[in-house]
């Protein structure tokens, strides 16, 4: 019954993929790759709610909430939230406005096409990393509910996405997005009182845990902040946001959009939050305790496995589902876009044509979902390299950016100096995932990434200033 379940909800995905895919069968690059911008402000902000509230949100609150704090639970959520909202009161407006079409398109621009090519390497970089995280959580949701292996499970739930990615675009992704959105919402709520229920019930679970743990445990210190203003700051300068943004009827809705799926996306912090505090309180067995301090991510799929009726669970995996399968096509989209748009047509293939560029985005959707793949069941440390690469989005490419969006004298020059000082700062803090050593003697609770952001900032604007006023009076 389970994998008929599965099965039939996978081929919904394929069905509502084909229905989208219909929009573009006749439309150019811009239909696929931003609908056109003429998305309804009501499927905009489904979708973008559905690629923020991905396998990562859903399992990384419940664990910070079972293995920390409350804080620690809604940090992710709550800061991607805030990055939304933010995006919709500075940066939104402006981006559709100006008809852009990716995330690069400022920064081409304002700094030309061949340093912007730089720009969004690392932006491909990160929808990649994140495009495995995702396949990685799907994978180990599916071995604790229903002993499917690592491999199969991301076989299957990427062939899909895939096949109605390639298909339809941006419209096949929105469509599939809002129905997935509606799994995570349903799946969440059914099972979320059995697990409270199997805890002692809200009351109990909530004195349980409030007594066990101070609630803002955590919070305050220098690098809390550091990475809170990663995640809010960093969460805004990545090309799936902006896709949907560029995809409104107007500027107006493309800021409405953003608010609206900010509100939504810190209010669905909610339910995992609950999982997380009746996990701390369920009445584990020892060998379940063993695993859980082996892998906390593990808490919300193992009280779906052990505390809730074979049904609920059903609904909880489809839940998970619906969140990764959705945060998967929109990122590999994205990333497929940027290579298209600004890579191969704007600097390599000037005379390509509308449908020849649909075609590689279409191949390209395809070649990085692969990708995705073997990262997802080669590499061991994959959630660690997508945080990395939020980490250096936030560094290098937020003060890009906004430098590009709103100062009239930004250059190239600028740009090169804060993007190389920046690197250089982060880069001197160390970074083990990649075997580099700590060069720069930060303390431990230093907030490095501020620090190069800030004299990121600061360079960009200022070098580019110096640098104009120098070329003038050569000039003169």
């Amino acid at each position: 019954m389970a994998f008929t379940a599965i099965l039939t909800m996978y081929a919904a995905f394929l069905f509502i993929g084909w229905l989208g895919a219909r929009k573009v069968r006749d439309g150019d690059a811009v239909d696929f790759i931003v609908a056109g911008r003429s998305m309804p402000l009501l499927l905009a902000t489904l979708t973008m709610t559905a690629t923020w509230v991905d396998g990562g949100y859903l399992l990384g609150t419940a664990e910070g909430t079972y293995k920390s704090s409350i804080a620690s639970g809604l940090q992710g959520g709550v800061c991607f939230g805030l990055s939304l909202l933010l995006g919709g009161l500075i940066f939104a407006r402006r981006m559709r406005r100006l008809e852009f079409t990716t995330l690069a398109d400022p920064f081409e621009a304002r700094f030309g096409k061949h340093w912007a090519a730089v720009l969004f390497l690392p932006a491909i970089a990160g929808e990649i990393f994140w495009s495995a995280e995702l396949l990685v959580a799907i994978g180990s949701t599916f071995g604790v509910i229903l002993g499917i292996d690592l491999t199969t499970a991301i076989l299957i739930s990427a062939a899909v996405v895939i096949a109605y990615t390639m298909a339809g675009g941006m419209w096949s992704v929105a469509y599939t997005d809002a129905f997935q959105l509606g799994l995570v919402v349903v799946g969440l709520l059914i099972a979320l009182p059995y697990a409270l229920g199997a805890a002692g019930g809200l009351t109990h679970a909530w004195t349980s845990y409030t007594s066990a743990r101070p609630l803002m445990s955590g919070m305050g210190g220098l690098a809390w902040w550091d990475v809170t203003a990663m995640l809010i700051l960093g969460g805004i300068p990545w090309n799936c946001y902006f896709q949907r943004v560029l995809a409104c009827r107007s500027p107006r809705a493309a800021q409405w959009h953003s608010l609206l799926a900010g509100g939504m996306t810190i209010l669905l912090t909610i339910p995992p939050l609950l999982f997380g505090i009746a996990g701390a309180s369920y009445a584990w067995s020892e060998p379940q305790l063993q695993e859980l301090a082996a892998q906390p991510a593990l808490t919300l799929p193992m009280l779906l496995k052990y505390a809730t009726p074979p049904f609920a669970a059903l609904l909880g995996l489809g839940a998970i589902i619906g969140a990764v399968t959705s945060s998967f096509s929109s990122s590999i989209l994205s990333a497929a876009s940027l290579a298209g748009w600004n890579g191969v047509r704007r600097l390599l293939m000037p005379d390509m044509t509308a449908r020849q560029l649909k075609t590689f985005i279409r191949y390209s959707v395809v070649a990085l979902g692969a990708g995705a793949i073997v990262m997802a069941l080669k590499v061991q440390s994959v959630q660690a390299l997508w945080f990395f690469t939020s980490d250096l989005v936030f560094v290098l490419l937020f003060p890009q950016l906004t430098c590009a969006l709103f100062d009239p004298k930004a250059n190239r020059t600028g740009s090169i100096a804060a993007f190389c000082v920046s690197g250089v700062l982060r880069f001197g803090a160390g970074e083990p995932l990649l075997g580099i050593p700590r060069t720069i003697p930060y303390s431990d609770d230093f907030p490095f990434r501020i620090v190069a952001t800030v004299v990121g900032f600061v360079l960009l604007i200022g070098v580019s200033r110096i640098w104009s006023a120098t070329d003038r009076r050569i000039s003169n």
